[in-house]
């Protein structure tokens, strides 16, 4: 399930169709965000990027419509709740409504919804409004989470759990995430196929996450290390989403046994 940042280093849907062909189920588009609150620095500065490059929610959403004929894999957005509140309404309140904005996604090809900065007890208007729409909607667990908090945050997601594989910010590890306790608790809440990303980098990191011996998950997350491959492309002046359907590919091979 690899993360691409919206609009950057190259447009979205060449990325996602490349992503595709790499051998992805699901692809996941950040919306850039001026002060993204869990992204490290590589995702961090891909945003700001797009940004300074005058990428807005409407041209990734375009970009995203323009080849969802041309894809069979999921579409996940992950879209800051600033961006949502801002987009729900001319001028932000404190309950927008977002049914709007969560229809156009879902027009747009867009399967489901994360918003990563949104609480629990926040989230009740965006669940309502995604259903609404069709759209499924993820809530994110940190290995830190309280096992009652945990289990209620999944019981509130649908389509998938988002397990976060460290505390922190996203960024590449050298090592492999020990997840098995976490999933262990959620499989007992809930039977969501469950995602776990922040720190995920190599094929091994991808084989550790979804095909250890114990309780594993069913999606690996890969972002940082991927949007750092696209921008060193970019840079060099090679194809940024060949170089993501390349390291796609080689990720893949983490998924046999």
């Amino acid at each position: 399930m690899p993360f691409v940042c919206g609009g950057y280093p190259g447009d979205t849907g060449e990325a996602l169709l490349a992503l595709e062909r790499g051998g992805a189920a699901i692809a996941e588009v950040g919306f850039p965000f001026s002060d993204p609150v869990a992204d490290g620095p590589v995702i961090a500065a891909a945003m700001h990027r797009a940004l300074e490059r005058g990428i807005t929610p409407a041209r990734v959403i375009d970009q995203v419509a323009a080849v969802r004929p041309r894809l069979s894999i999921g579409v996940v957005a992950m879209c800051s709740i600033s961006i949502i509140h801002r987009l729900a309404s001319e001028r932000p309140s404190p309950a927008p409504d977002p049914s709007r904005l969560f229809a156009r996604l879902a027009a747009a090809g867009f399967d489901g919804l994360i918003v990563p900065d949104v609480t629990l007890e926040e989230s009740e208007p965006l669940r309502l409004a995604t259903a609404g729409a069709g759209l499924s909607f993820s809530l994110l667990v940190a290995p830190n989470t309280p096992p009652p908090r945990a289990a209620a945050i999944a019981r509130a997601s649908t389509g998938f759990v988002y397990l976060l594989a460290q505390t922190g910010i996203t960024g590449e590890r050298s090592e492999a995430p020990n997840i098995a306790p976490a999933v262990a608790a959620l499989r007992a809440a809930s039977s969501l196929p469950i995602a776990c990303g922040f720190g995920i980098a190599t094929p091994a990191h991808v084989r550790a996450v979804v095909r250890s011996s114990g309780p594993c998950a069913d999606a690996a997350i890969v972002g940082s290390a991927l949007v750092r491959r696209m921008q060193d492309a970019a840079d060099e002046g090679r194809d940024p989403a060949a170089e993501a359907e390349r390291f796609t590919r080689e990720l893949s091979a983490g998924l046999t046994p």
